[in-house]
């Protein structure tokens, strides 16, 4: 998989049990870090192995695409814990004269102040009549860190706050398009969504890059259901809401709504 090597993966996986482990043994909720789609993949493969510990996904907001697990469950443990995350506000000082900062604007920034990506979730960008600023998820124990000396992005000034409880927090602005297909087969939506041809659709089935609702979809032949998440490394992200309706002619009509 992109961006983690066979070794490291082992590692997580290990880390998975080593937590799911201690949960069960010990009564307690355990928490991992922020996962990426590669990541999860890795713990998706392995669940059956630790069948006997309940678990939840959560990243900070609805349809995020990082998120931690946590081992345990109110049913397990008598008791309930959140998720160890704060969603930090970040703004220009002087948005009239402020960059649109985008995702790797802010993720660079972060990772210049050593900043560990493991501890950061999504990052949500607003721009245009929106404002300027934006939104980092976080863990509890980074985001003090993160507000203090998270000062400048690019050749922007900025502030940064943490965002209060009960704030109604910010998650993906998601646009709605139809489109006509020969089938809901994954490789040709994708290529539908993203205008490539079949071939390069397929390309990237080969080259691991596409992920349905957190796990690795190396068969393109394979059929959408109705509202799951599809991930494409390098192109974004979209929910496929299915078919609307079939032509005469026998194409699907197909509802997707695209992460901006």
């Amino acid at each position: 998989m992109a961006g983690e090597t066979e070794k490291e993966l082992q590692q997580l996986k290990k880390r998975f049990r080593e937590l799911a482990e201690k949960s069960y043994m010990q009564n307690i909720y355990c928490f991992t870090g922020f996962l990426g789609m590669a990541q999860l993949d890795a713990f998706y493969q392995m669940e059956r192995e630790i069948s006997h510990v309940s678990y939840r996904l959560f990243g900070g907001h609805e349809g995020c695409e990082r998120q931690m697990i946590r081992f345990g469950s109110p049913e397990m443990l008598g008791y309930e814990e959140a998720f160890p995350i704060v969603c930090i506000h970040i703004k220009p000082l002087a948005e009239r004269f402020a960059e649109d900062l985008g995702h790797r604007d802010i993720l660079g920034a972060c990772m210049n102040l050593g900043i560990e990506r493991g501890t950061m979730g999504d990052i949500i960008c607003r721009s245009g009549e929106k404002g300027k600023d934006g939104y980092l998820y976080c863990t509890e124990a980074i985001a003090p860190y993160v507000a203090e000396n998270l000062t400048r992005i690019r050749h922007t000034d900025v502030s940064c706050s943490l965002c209060q409880e009960g704030v109604s927090l910010p998650g993906p602005e998601l646009t709605t398009r139809e489109y006509q297909t020969a089938s809901e087969r994954v490789d040709g939506v994708i290529a539908k969504v993203y205008r490539l041809s079949r071939e390069k659709s397929l390309l990237l089935f080969r080259e691991k890059r596409v992920f349905v609702d957190g796990r690795l979809r190396e068969n393109g032949s394979s059929l959408l259901k109705a509202d799951e998440v599809v991930s494409v490394r390098g192109f974004g992200k979209f929910i496929y809401r299915g078919m609307t309706h079939q032509t005469r002619k026998g194409k699907y009509n197909i509802r997707v709504e695209i992460y901006v």
